[in-house]
């Protein structure tokens, strides 16, 4: 049985670094030589979510969310831009998210809070959000598919877990079924703050993907540029 808050770790957290210390040669090589080994001369961080990115990205992606390595730091970011867009604050400057946010968050923006409009585990969604904004590129490709289904086999995961994350990573993105998810304002603003996470906005296919999502989930403007300012003035960890 899935374990939805443990999976969605996995696709954040460390966890990743410590299967890819047990990876054999040829798998580590092929990896690297996708840019999806080790950065900064360390192991790859971010989970599972750190190896479908690889390296450009993940030097992106070591700070915010992925560089505390856990899933509750997604609401804290979401909450903050929710509360610093509700108080008036010009996203340029407003206050971005730190750990200690977390324990001062509304709970109705921590990710298992509730399920999403489709009953499904929002963990799950926002899994899904994650995966369909990584491929926005089309970058990964069948090669890059496999040596991921490899990796993925090496987190100890359950075979439904394992069922599920294959599946999302072979099904067409579905933008609409991923919007329509969301139940409430929180949801709304966690899902597009993860895809964010998981897009570079320098290249087109991602840019127009994320705008894409932001209009489905009827987020106000200026509610996504208070989203954006997390992610991009996350301090470093």
């Amino acid at each position: 049985m899935i374990n939805p808050n443990n999976l969605l770790e996995q696709f954040l957290g460390p966890n990743a670094a410590n299967s890819m210390r047990q990876v054999g040669g040829n798998a580590k090589q092929q990896l690297d030589g996708m840019g999806m080994g080790g950065f900064g001369g360390g192991a790859v961080v971010g989970g599972i979510l750190g190896l479908m990115l690889g390296g450009k990205k993940m030097k992106k992606m070591a700070k915010g969310v992925v560089g505390y390595g856990g899933a509750a730091v997604a609401g804290a970011m979401a909450y903050k831009a929710y509360q610093n867009w509700q108080q008036g604050k010009a996203a340029a400057t407003a206050p971005v998210a730190t750990q200690a946010d977390i324990g001062l968050m509304d709970q109705s923006f921590l990710p298992e809070a509730s399920p999403a409009a489709n009953g499904m585990p929002f963990q799950l969604v926002m899994i899904q959000a994650m995966i369909a904004a990584a491929k926005a590129d089309g970058h990964i490709d069948a090669q890059e598919q496999k040596v991921l289904f490899e990796q993925v086999e090496k987190m100890g995961l359950d075979a439904e877990s394992k069922a599920f994350v294959f599946d999302a990573l072979t099904r067409p993105v579905d933008i609409a079924a991923i919007a329509s998810s969301a139940k409430g304002i929180e949801q709304a603003t966690e899902l597009y703050l993860i895809s964010r996470i998981a897009i570079d906005v320098d290249h087109p296919a991602e840019r127009a993907y994320l705008q894409a999502l932001g209009h489905k989930l009827n987020l106000p403007a200026d509610l996504i540029a208070h989203l954006d300012h997390q992610v991009e003035a996350a301090p470093a960890q």
